[in-house]
């Protein structure tokens, strides 16, 4: 039995035409007049060793990889503007009937603002990302994303802003 190869195809490569526009060169201005440098005739014929330099080790630290980890879920009832109004009043200490209005005017904003699709960043809250908009007969389906941080804030109860209000 006799076996052949097949050699492949040898390929060549086009030359591309040069261009004016690719053969064209520029020339350095230089100045008319230089100043004229000294310069000592024994350092250009003395050889000069340039000195060792031994690397430097240092130890790095491993890069910490961000580990998301699942929470699990508890069933509570939704947090209604009621309780919202009420928290909030507990909380700062000014009259009820100071926080409602305050309260239901940021509520608007807020509804206006993802209802846009813009991005809102609110820490405590944390970060929200609109990340998609579905709108149909009379509804709008917003999706979203919140990203917060899971460090304790330094703003408590305590706060000098609380204590004024009391």
């Amino acid at each position: 039995m006799t076996s052949t190869t097949k050699t492949p195809p040898k390929t060549t490569r086009r030359k591309t035409p040069v261009t004016k526009a690719a053969s064209k060169t520029t020339t350095r201005k230089t100045p008319a007049v230089r100043k004229a440098t000294p310069r000592s005739t024994a350092a250009s014929t003395t050889p000069v060793e340039a000195p060792v330099v031994e690397p430097v080790v240092t130890e790095q630290p491993e890069p910490q990889e961000n580990v998301m980890t699942e929470v699990a879920l508890t069933t509570q009832d939704d947090l209604r503007k009621k309780e919202l109004i009420d928290l909030v009043v507990e909380r700062s200490g000014v009259k009820k009937r100071d926080a409602k209005p305050a309260i239901e005017a940021a509520l608007a904003i807020l509804g206006e603002a993802i209802g846009a699709g813009r991005e809102l960043n609110l820490q405590p809250l944390g970060k929200l990302k609109v990340t998609r908009i579905k709108e149909g007969e009379g509804i709008k389906v917003v999706n979203t994303r919140l990203r917060q941080s899971t460090r304790q804030s330094s703003e408590t109860p305590d706060t000098p802003a609380v204590q004024a209000a009391e």
